[in-house]
C-alpha cells in the first residue's frame, strides 16, 4: 500500500529535549533512535512524516519577559535542529516551501507557539515571532491569558477581549494561523467570527465522542466548512477515550485531595500518581478510537477540513499502535479498512493543512495590500 505523507500539527520535541538534555544535540542525538522520546529522525522517516509543526511551547506559569525569553530559546533550538540535520529537515514558512521540502525528500519544519502568554501582550513580539518562522499561535494554553479564555480555566473575559480580537486581526495580517486548540468553546466561536483566514485546531479531537474540555464541540466542527480551517485530530488518550478521560479525572481528584500538582508535575505528585496507578491500572486507548474521531470530524467538518496532530512528546502515553511518530501508517491502514481512498487519506495527511495555509497566505496578502510584512 502507498504510504501517505503526513504534515503533523503538533510535536513537543523541543521542550522534551530542553528538559532531558538542555538542547545539547550531541548528548541527545535525534538522528539516532531515542527510546526515551516519541520522536527521532529515523522514526519520522518510518512514519512517512513529510512535514512537522514543532511546538515552541513554554509553561503557562512563565509570564511576561520570562515567557518571551523561553519561547525565543525554543525557537533557537528548532533553527539549530534544522541546521544540524540539513539532509533530513528543511525550515518552511509557506505551503510552497513545504511542498518543495517534501519534493526533495526532506521534512518541512514549521514552528507553532503554544499559548498567548508567549507574546506577553505585545504585538511587536508577535510580529518578531513571525519573522523568526513561527506560523501559528495557540491563543491560550491550560490557563487563561488576559485577552482570551482557556478550555481548562475558569471563564474570565467570555471568549476574546477587544485586545484578543486585535491579536487575531494581526495574525491574519501576518499570515500566521490562529490555533484554537486549548481555548474555550466561547473563545473558539469568537475567533471564528473575527478571523478572515482559516483557523486550525493543531491537536484536538471531538467532544461528542469524548467529553473532555480540550475537545471540539460539534457546532464548531461544522463551522470549519465556512471558515476553511482544519481540525487536526490528536492521539492523546484522555482526548480520544472516555475511559482514559475518566481515569485522568479521578487521578486529578486524588492529586487535589492530597494537595499535589494536579498535572502530575513535581516529585510529590509523581509519587502519588505512581502509587494511585498501581491500585488503578491505566486504561488503554486504541487506533480504532482515534479513527472514530477522524470519521466524526469528517462527518461534521467535511473531508477538506481534517488533519492529524499527534502531540508526540507532549503526553505521558499514547494509544496502542500509535506510540510514536513511526505509527501514522497504522492509522492510515485502519481508515483504509473502513473504505477511505488514497486521495481522501492524502487530504487528511497533508493536503488540507496546506490548503488552509494557502488560504491564510492569500488573506495576509490582501490585508497588506501587496506590501512586505
Amino acid at each position: 500500500m502507498e504510504q501517505i505523507a503526513v504534515i503533523d500539527g503538533h510535536n513537543d520535541l523541543a521542550w522534551a529535549h530542553r528538559q532531558m538534555a538542555g538542547y545539547d544535540l550531541q548528548a541527545l542525538d535525534v538522528s539516532r533512535p531515542q527510546p526515551r522520546l516519541n520522536t527521532d529522525l529515523p522514526r519520522l522517516r518510518q512514519g512517512g512524516v513529510g512535514g512537522q509543526f514543532w511546538s515552541v511551547y513554554v509553561p503557562a506559569d512563565l509570564e511576561a519577559d520570562a515567557a518571551v525569553r523561553a519561547t525565543l530559546e525554543q525557537i533557537a533550538f528548532i533553527h539549530r535542529l534544522v541546521e544540524t540535520y540539513p539532509a533530513t529537515l528543511r525550515l518552511a514558512g509557506t505551503a510552497k516551501e513545504a511542498e518543495a521540502a517534501m519534493s526533495e525528500g526532506r521534512i518541512a519544519s514549521f514552528m507553532g507557539a503554544e499559548g498567548g502568554h508567549s507574546i506577553a501582550e505585545s504585538l511587536p513580539v508577535l510580529r518578531m515571532f513571525y519573522r523568526l518562522g513561527v506560523r501559528y499561535l495557540t491563543l491560550t494554553h491550560n490557563r487563561n491569558v488576559p485577552w482570551a479564555d482557556s478550555a481548562t480555566d475558569e471563564p474570565a473575559v467570555g471568549g476574546l477581549s477587544p485586545f484578543g480580537e486585535t491579536v487575531v486581526h494581526e495574525m491574519n495580517r501576518l499570515g500566521m494561523l490562529v490555533d484554537l486548540s486549548h481555548v474555550s468553546a466561547e473563545t473558539a466561536r469568537a475567533a471564528l467570527r473575527v478571523s478572515r483566514a482559516p483557523v486550525v485546531f493543531s491537536h484536538s479531537s471531538c467532544r461528542a465522542l469524548c467529553d473532555h474540555r480540550r475537545d471540539v464541540p460539534d457546532d464548531i466542527l461544522s463551522s470549519l466548512r465556512d471558515n476553511g480551517g482544519v481540525v487536526m485530530i490528536t492521539f492523546v488518550p484522555a482526548f480520544v477515550s472516555p475511559e482514559c478521560a475518566d481515569w485522568q479525572m479521578q487521578l486529578r481528584a486524588e492529586l487535589k485531595r492530597q494537595q499535589a500538582n494536579e498535572d502530575g508535575d513535581g516529585p510529590q505528585a509523581e509519587a502519588i500518581a505512581a502509587e494511585w496507578e498501581r491500585a488503578h491500572p491505566r486504561p488503554l486507548a486504541t487506533v480504532a478510537q482515534v479513527a472514530d474521531h477522524v470519521e466524526h470530524a469528517r462527518e461534521l467538518a467535511g473531508i477538506e477540513h481534517i488533519g492529524l496532530g499527534g502531540d508526540f512528546d507532549g503526553s505521558r502515553d499514547f494509544p496502542v499502535g500509535l506510540e510514536d511518530v513511526s505509527c501514522y501508517p497504522n492509522l492510515m491502514a485502519a481508515l483504509r479498512e473502513r473504505g477511505w481512498s488514497d486521495p481522501e487519506l492524502r487530504r487528511l495527511g497533508s493536503a488540507n493543512l496546506l490548503q488552509a495555509m494557502r488560504g491564510a497566505e492569500r488573506v495576509a496578502s490582501e490585508l497588506r495590500g501587496g506590501t512586505a510584512r
